[in-house]
């Protein structure tokens, strides 16, 4: 197993986004593309949705799919983001307490039309949009910002979006 402090001195730290829009983020995300985690693996119809919870400043995050096919069983797991910068570029998750896990948005288009999401080692990463799908010449794009962040990108596999 790779720890985060081996991958620190392999690669130089991801570059985040300059800032974000809290509140302009929230919403659904259809998850394009990823290199998944075991939960996400056979995943189709994947949906992220970022809810603002005023009470307890954090953000309810609920991430819902179909299991192995496109009309497969429906799953939903929550979880819990809190910002972990000023700049709304850097979230921590937590699946379940008292774990946090660092989660950086690398990407974002300026409408909020698409993001990505990193995590430090570059282990997992969420290609995301507001829409099923992105137009193929932005995904490329993407892909070869994530070359330039030293991503491998042939982990990355695409979602089926069948919404």
């Amino acid at each position: 197993m790779v720890t985060l402090m081996s991958c620190a001195s392999k690669n130089p730290p991801l570059k985040k986004v300059t800032a974000v829009d809290i509140q302009r983020f929230m919403g659904d995300w259809y998850v394009i593309a990823n290199i998944p985690t075991f939960i996400e693996k056979d995943a189709h119809n994947a949906v992220e949705t970022y809810t603002w919870n005023k009470e307890k400043e954090r953000i309810d995050v609920a991430f819902s799919f179909n299991k192995e096919k496109s009309n497969g069983e429906k799953k939903v797991y929550t979880q819990k983001a809190f910002v972990h910068d000023p700049s709304g570029n850097e979230w921590r998750i937590q699946f379940f307490w008292p774990l946090k896990f660092p989660y950086l948005i690398i990407d974002l288009a300026d409408d909020y039309s698409y993001t990505v999401i990193g995590v430090p080692n570059r282990s997992y990463l969420w290609i995301m949009a507001r829409e099923s799908k992105l137009p193929p010449e932005t995904y490329e794009k993407i892909l070869k910002r994530l070359e330039a962040q030293h991503y491998d990108v042939s982990k990355i596999k695409k979602v089926p979006q069948k919404i």
